[in-house]
């Protein structure tokens, strides 16, 4: 009888599940976050417009025609037409891929920046430390747009090309803008350092790249994330200021920037709104779904979030 109560016993066992990988969790907690998911969405919708939607359109952004400038929407010209007779779509939809751009690459050079210099300054702590972080309070005490403005009038004063200026735009932000993220980088390296996984690796003898790459710039991922996602919207509104300037992106290249600047007099802003609000209502959209999935990353790979 006592066999075959142990064997009813060893086969009504709750199988024991296994604990989820962190990433996965951060990608359940990220999913059931709908305002995130929501921005997602719209993000890859602004990418799918400004990347694939050109393909579509049966105008050419060069082309224009005086003949059918300021027109107001229609079924041949959906979102109207600028002072040349250009296409407002095909231009909206090219300036997104500028704006996006200016903002993935910058945000780019600023992390790859601040997160080695983070990590550098975190590991080696003393004179290393003392100096980058010296160098990012004379950053952090800058001013930034003024000095965007000032540069951005040096490249019109150089008439450097159009499409260089581009370039350069994207250089200027990204190196202005790692202040931050080394900050945030250093604080976790600080902590992480004195860790038993990291004792462990002294007493392999690891060098200093390998335990800097492989095991501390891994933990602080999450950080780095999180800080990039953000950042990105502020490249873009820096990009976007910039440009309606007239000190940015400048004509013929479009950005959302500088087609805002189009409503330069009073007819424009009251009499064709066509021509200003939809790139304006693409730079609102583009940075809220932005921001709502910074937030719902920082939810996410937050460790006290786990039980949520």
């Amino acid at each position: 009888m006592s066999v075959e109560v142990a064997s009813l016993e060893k086969n009504t066992q709750v199988p024991v599940k296994k604990p989820d990988s962190p990433w996965r969790s951060a990608i359940r907690r990220f999913t059931r976050n709908r305002l995130a998911l929501m921005g997602l969405i719209i993000l890859i919708l602004m990418f799918l417009m400004s990347f694939v939607g050109p393909l579509f359109s049966p105008y050419v952004l060069y082309d224009y025609d005086i003949t059918l400038k300021n027109l107001a929407p229609s079924s041949e010209h959906w979102l109207g037409t600028d002072k040349l007779g250009r296409d407002i779509l095909l231009r909206m939809m090219l300036a997104g891929r500028i704006s996006l751009t200016v903002g993935l690459v910058a945000t780019g050079i600023s992390v790859v920046i601040g997160a080695t210099l983070g990590a550098l300054a975190g590991y080696y702590r003393k004179g290393v430390d003392t100096f980058i972080m010296r160098v990012a309070d004379i950053f952090m005490a800058l001013p930034s747009f003024p000095i965007l403005i000032i540069l951005g009038a040096i490249l019109s004063d150089l008439k450097v090309d159009a499409n260089d200026r581009i370039y350069f735009l994207m250089l200027i932000i990204g190196v202005l803008g790692w202040t931050g993220l080394s900050r945030l980088v250093r604080g976790q390296i600080l902590t992480l350092r004195e860790m038993e996984f990291m004792q462990a690796t002294d007493a392999l003898g690891l060098r200093d790249r390998r335990k800097i790459f492989r095991h501390l710039m891994p933990n602080v991922v999450p950080i780095i994330i999180v800080s990039a996602t953000l950042g990105v919207a502020g490249a873009i509104l820096y990009e976007s200021a910039l440009s309606y300037l007239g000190i940015g992106v400048v004509p013929p290249t479009p950005s959302w920037g500088n087609m805002i600047s189009a409503a330069n007099n009073m007819i424009d802003f009251r009499k064709r709104p066509w021509l200003w609000i939809p790139p304006g209502l693409c730079i609102l959209i583009t940075v809220t779904a932005i921001n709502l999935i910074g937030d719902g990353l920082r939810d996410a790979l937050d460790p006290k979030m786990k039980n949520r």
